[in-house]
């Protein structure tokens, strides 16, 4: 697959959660590495169009895009808007625009997948309407938590070796993270700094600021329970210094936000990246030059270029850290993480 691209095509909305769950939804799909990129596009509203998708992809190698809508059933869009867009004729799937193959996929459709989360849904809803427990019959842990816990159990069998010869904070951490990305392949590829956990549960616990390079991972992490600690999250991203540093300076505007934060001071906060090697190197760079002294860094940029050799980085630090070896990665990952460590935080609390 090192030359397939993938698209994912929505409506579009007003609604600025409906791109943000799109992306997340890229995001995860990134994390699994089988395809080369994996780009979000719409039909109306929000920007890439489906067009600009394509070309996207085709300016980052790939030599066939596969696009998927993102639509539940077939419907006007999926079977003649979408076409039109791409210019095929009916009933066609393919299509080559000079060296590019085009391929157009199905929606999602009836699964029972969908069927397992529509129920987590609908308990949730009766548990969060009713103010109470679920009623006997379904048990006394929420649906959602009766997944998840099934979900820890069957990966603790598929990943014991490794778990056993870890300490128990960061098997909790492995298996979020194997969880998160339904990938075993990962219980071997994270790397956590013997004083990590320590370093991050304090930070935690003492309301330290919680810097992101992206805005995906910053939607993943629960701002309200941080809030608890007296913590508060920030991302530098979109603000309009960012902007004007990244054009000024031909750099990334993730590498520009990640200066802009070193700059008003990450002394004993947690760094989170899950997807920018540029904002990696700029964080290293800065902590090699003793001008960033944060508590943590959770590092898990993802792609080919520069995510690996970026993490290989931040493994040469003193300062405590949490990453995983190679081209794998991506917000979820760093979002798991974090979150396995705000849970430890919430249980040390309630002792």
């Amino acid at each position: 697959m090192n030359n397939v691209g993938l698209v994912l095509v929505g409506h579009g909305s007003e609604l600025a959660q409906y791109k943000e769950n799109l992306e997340r939804l890229a995001e995860m799909l990134r994390a699994k590495s089988k395809f080369k990129v994996v780009e979000i596009s719409f039909m109306i509203k929000n920007k890439p169009t489906i067009t600009e998708a394509i070309e996207l992809a085709v300016k980052k190698g790939v030599k066939k895009v596969v696009l998927i809508p993102v639509f539940l059933a077939p419907g006007i869009h999926t079977e003649k808007d979408i076409p039109e867009i791409l210019g095929l004729k009916k009933g066609e799937r393919t299509l080559k625009a000079g060296e590019l193959e085009i391929i157009y996929g199905e929606p999602i459709g009836p699964d029972r997948r969908l069927a397992e989360i529509i129920e987590e849904k609908a308990l949730k809803a009766l548990n969060q309407g009713h103010g109470t427990s679920l009623p006997s019959e379904f048990g006394s842990l929420t649906a959602s938590d009766t997944l998840f816990n099934a979900s820890i159990s069957k990966i603790r069998q598929m990943i014991n070796g490794v778990l056993e010869g870890v300490p128990k904070e960061h098997a909790r951490i492995i298996e979020r993270v194997v969880h998160a990305t339904a990938d075993p392949e990962f219980a071997k590829l994270i790397v956590i700094h013997e004083k990590a956990v320590e370093a991050g549960v304090n930070a935690i616990k003492t309301g330290a600021k919680v810097i992101t390079d992206v805005k995906m991972v910053k939607a993943g992490i629960s701002e309200a329970k941080l809030r608890k600690f007296g913590g508060n999250m920030i991302n530098y991203v979109d603000d309009d210094r960012a902007v004007k540093l990244a054009f000024e300076n031909s750099i990334t505007r993730a590498a520009a936000a990640m200066r802009l934060a070193i700059e008003d001071g990450v002394e004993g906060a947690v760094v989170v990246i899950g997807n920018s090697p540029t904002a990696t190197f700029e964080l290293v760079n800065a902590v090699k030059g003793g001008k960033a002294k944060p508590a943590l860094i959770i590092a898990t940029p993802v792609g080919f270029m520069g995510a690996a050799e970026a993490k290989e980085e931040v493994l040469k630090l003193s300062t405590p850290f949490i990453t995983v070896r190679g081209s794998k990665g991506g917000s979820p990952i760093a979002v798991a993480i974090f979150n396995a460590l705000l849970s430890m935080a919430e249980k040390q609390k309630e002792v």
